[in-house]
């Protein structure tokens, strides 16, 4: 089986050499096994995702000597996919709305001091969880605000744990707890899915057995792991690389203007040096 990879940054700002060294890992392994490298723009968050950013995205990775395979998915031109995959769950009574606005969930986890923190910060104490069919309606006749979240009590009950886990290149076999994220949210009202659902079906749908990213995202795979299971799709390996620091050995910020690429090119850098600054010798 060939290797298929993919780099699938958000058009939400300029690319970084954190982005370089992870796009051209994903290409390496992939050439080097005669294989595919995808592109993908995960740009569900229309309220930040800009066409200036996605243009950049493309003219970055074209300079450091990527090619892809064209076309490149949007996601957010295949919102109907994630609703597909929504209905399924509810179908199965996977998933249940929550109402609270992030200021009651705030105030509800001060008033317990030993609240359970996971990967993404607090978990969320489950007060929508319980809710009746009647206050559901109602507050859908109100047109309240919602997010979707997963019940993953119900969820960890329909996968046996023996199948919850990952191949990590380099370190093996690695078991999951995705019980640490508590009810995530996997969509809400005014962007119809999440990051965890949509990267795990569209890896699936894309037919990517390899997916390189950061080592930030590592404890988020125990989540896509629950839901490949849940969707009965493909788990594939994965490689979670150390995070990058500049080319000055600073570590990574968005906010530090100078670690874009667009503005490396602009001191003079040629690819080349870039990509051997980040650590890759030669093109592939």
């Amino acid at each position: 089986m060939s290797t298929i990879t993919r780099f699938a940054p958000s058009p939400t700002g300029y690319l970084h050499v954190g982005h370089a060294y992870s796009a051209s890992l994903a290409f390496e392994q992939a050439m080097k096994a005669g294989g595919r490298f995808l592109l993908r723009l995960e740009d569900i968050d229309q309220t930040r995702c800009r066409p200036e950013f996605e243009a950049a995205i493309y003219e970055d990775l074209a300079w450091i000597g990527l090619k892809w395979e064209e076309p490149v998915r949007k996601q957010s031109e295949h919102f109907e996919d994630y609703q597909a995959l929504l209905e399924k769950l509810h179908d199965r009574e996977l998933i249940y709305p929550c109402f609270c606005t992030r200021k009651e969930i705030a105030a509800e986890i001060a008033r317990s001091p030993s609240a359970p923190h996971g990967p993404d910060g607090p978990v969320y104490p489950g007060t929508c969880k319980h809710l009746s069919a009647l206050e559901i309606d109602q507050n859908f006749s109100e047109d309240k605000p919602y997010a979707l979240r997963l019940n993953m009590e119900r969820a960890l009950d329909a996968v046996s744990q023996d199948l919850l886990r990952f191949e990590e290149v380099g370190k093996g076999i690695i078991q999951c707890d995705p019980a640490r994220f508590g009810d995530v949210v996997l969509a809400r009202k005014e962007t119809p899915t999440s990051y965890h659902l949509a990267v795990t079906f569209d890896d699936a749908l894309q037919g990517v057995n390899l997916v390189v990213r950061g080592q930030d995202l590592f404890e988020a795979t125990y989540l896509h792991c629950l839901l490949q299971h849940l969707l009965s799709l493909p788990t594939p390996r994965y490689l979670h690389h150390g995070l990058v620091s500049d080319l000055k050995g600073r570590r990574l910020a968005k906010r530090d203007k100078s670690a874009t690429i667009r503005d490396i090119r602009e001191q003079g850098y040629s690819p080349e040096e870039v990509r051997k600054l980040i650590g890759f010798q030669e093109k592939t």
